[in-house]
């Protein structure tokens, strides 16, 4: 599938990591990301809709306080975050901050706080 071609729309992140692999597989086991090894020889990542995608890059520090933040949909955010913690990552805001919108927001291996949104029933 290829992603639609809509002006305006965000395509591409960039997320900093010192252990690229160790952040793939993160994102791979949490979300369900697809990785790819791009010809040269980046890891790259697709997101679950198809229409995102990115790479993981060293030498940047990681988006480790809220400046701009990026926010992953999810089915469940408690189920989410559960799978966050298994593999690895820390909770850095709970379930209610943003009462009475259903979010969290954790911290990856690499160090970046992503957050997570659950569209209410």
């Amino acid at each position: 599938m290829h992603p639609t071609r809509t002006n305006g729309k965000i395509c591409y992140i960039e997320l900093p990591a010192n252990d690229i692999a160790r952040s793939a597989d993160f994102y791979k086991r949490v979300f369900g990301w697809q990785t790819r090894q791009r010809g040269d020889g980046s890891t790259a990542f697709d997101d679950t809709t198809g229409q995102v995608s990115g790479t993981w890059v060293r030498g940047r520090p990681p988006a480790s306080a809220p400046g701009l933040l990026v926010y992953i949909m999810v089915d469940s955010v408690a189920a989410t975050l559960e799978t966050v913690v298994a593999n690895g990552g820390e909770i850095v805001q709970p379930i209610g901050a943003d009462a009475p919108e259903i979010t969290a927001r954790f911290r990856d291996p690499g160090g970046n706080v992503i957050g997570l949104y659950q569209e209410p029933a």
